[in-house]
């Protein structure tokens, strides 16, 4: 094991990838640029390695990574595009929903249409509404494809080799804000499985199911309500598609009471689907209501104190957890 921040263990997928298999390049706006002279971002240091002709700096166009991204994976190429920040997978969507999701079903599961789209999430780092809004929601509901969103460099690093050597479309959200967040990962290509959730705390009381960036938001919560004698079962998914449904309902079934937490807005957020799923199977175990924290419904905003306020907080979910416990 070595330690690395998150964007060093994404680095190192993508370097084992390229090393691996001919057919992987990378592909965005920037990604061979100085726009990543820090060390702690994913692309540092691999244009040099490589060379331009398999890390392609991009035009300022979404619509045409994406396009670039759909006709390599179908000529059997196996390529890494970066859309930068969430929200504009928006301008890629058409590529993304109408084609990519759809070929592999087409053709009865015969032909492979592996493609890595990475994209940025997170707010509080004071980039406006057009920058930070989470739109996992909207690519969870597309049939066709996986989502994955790691939430500590151990699974950035399994994760993404998961996802490029995955036969399917994979849209892989990395959390800016843990860019530069230090943890042990394993040497050579460790083995994350998708669709297996990590129980990062193991309590009694109460569940609470998340991912990505929130992960850490829920274990500041259950640290301090641990001092109130009130034990947390904290759930990191890990990816979002597929789910691990069989992990979260045996964890309800133990606690009786079920907190979901996501940083994206709340109404037909994520969480709706989980809480939906734990109300059909594990209704019967349910001691109290399911709660949600999330988001606002609103943009989110680029003042600091509204943006702080936007991003659900561990205050937010202790108070939730309380109101359950009764």
């Amino acid at each position: 094991m070595v330690m690395m921040s998150y964007g060093q263990a994404l680095q190192s997928a993508l370097d084992i990838a390229l090393e691996k298999d001919a057919n992987v390049f990378l592909a965005g706006e920037g990604v061979g640029t100085s726009i990543h002279v820090d060390p702690n971002l994913p692309t540092h240091g691999l244009l040099e390695k490589y060379g331009p002709g398999r890390i392609k700096d991009t035009p300022v166009s979404e619509a045409a990574i994406a396009g670039l991204a759909v006709g390599a994976s179908a000529m059997g190429l196996r390529p890494v595009v970066e859309i930068m920040f969430f929200p504009f997978i928006t301008l890629a969507s058409d590529m993304l929903v109408n084609h990519a999701a759809k070929l592999r079903y087409m053709s009865g599961g015969k032909t492979d249409f592996p493609l890595t789209v990475r994209v940025k999430a997170g707010v509080n780092f004071g980039a406006g509404s057009q920058h930070s809004h989470n739109l996992e929601a909207w690519i969870a509901h597309t049939p066709g494809l996986k989502l994955f969103y790691p939430s500590n460099p151990a699974d950035a690093k399994g994760l993404l080799l998961e996802a490029i050597f995955d036969p399917n479309p994979v849209i892989f959200v990395e959390e800016m804000l843990l860019y530069w967040m230090q943890g042990e990962v394993a040497e050579g290509a460790p083995p994350v499985s998708s669709g297996k959730a990590n129980i990062v705390r193991d309590g009694t009381d109460c569940t609470i199911v998340t991912y990505g960036g929130a992960v850490h938001t829920a274990m500041q919560a259950a640290e301090t309500l641990s001092k109130e004698e009130i034990s947390l079962d904290v759930i990191d998914l890990r990816t979002l598609v597929p789910l691990d449904e069989n992990t979260m309902l045996e964890s309800v079934r133990k606690t009786g009471r079920l907190v979901v937490l996501h940083d994206a807005n709340r109404f037909c957020g994520y969480g709706a689907e989980i809480a939906a799923t734990v109300a059909e199977k594990a209704f019967s175990s349910l001691k109290a209501p399911i709660m949600r924290v999330a988001a606002p419904d609103i943009p989110v905003p680029v003042s600091p104190p509204q943006e702080a306020f936007f991003k659900p907080s561990p205050e937010k979910v202790i108070s939730a957890v309380r109101a359950i416990m009764g």
